[in-house]
């Protein structure tokens, strides 16, 4: 599910519905597995603050339905939670579109980008602590998804 609860950017959903199902089929995940919700810049400040203690707007931010530890293997982790609702992912396209310029990629690349960031999250990664894993993971599924 994409849900749209913003109207600063605007954004075609269906380009993102079907990334997001794409990225589902990657893992071997039913279609229902996460939910993605665009939000404002505003949101994604409380949410931030509330949850991570930190003042300022970010560009992604995951909430998974359970905690979950650092997986072992990618495609285990995904087969044993098949069938699971993993969790929210929350993305503020406003962000989305200033990184995009910076980085030089388009919103749509930036934005899938960051809603496979949100869903290796999802599933137990976290970059902060794992010296690197889950960026290398990020980096290879990039360029098998034709995101690099």
């Amino acid at each position: 599910m994409v849900q749209n609860h913003q109207r600063k950017v605007r954004l075609n959903l269906s380009v993102y519905d079907r990334f997001h199902h794409r990225i589902l089929r990657e893992f071997r995940l039913l279609p229902d597995s996460a939910a993605i919700r665009f939000l404002t810049d505003a949101e994604m400040k409380r949410l931030n603050q509330t949850f991570r203690k930190k003042p300022t707007t970010t560009d992604v931010l995951s909430f998974p339905s359970e905690e979950r530890a650092r997986p072992a293997r990618l495609r285990a982790r995904a087969k044993a939670l098949r069938g699971t609702f993993l969790g929210d992912i929350a993305i503020s396209p406003a962000v989305a579109c200033r990184n995009a310029k910076a980085f030089g990629r388009t919103l749509e690349q930036e934005i899938c980008i960051l809603m496979l960031h949100g869903l290796l999250h999802l599933l137990g990664y976290d970059h902060e602590t794992d010296r690197g894993e889950m960026e290398h993971l990020e980096l290879k599924l990039r360029r098998r998804l034709g995101l690099a």
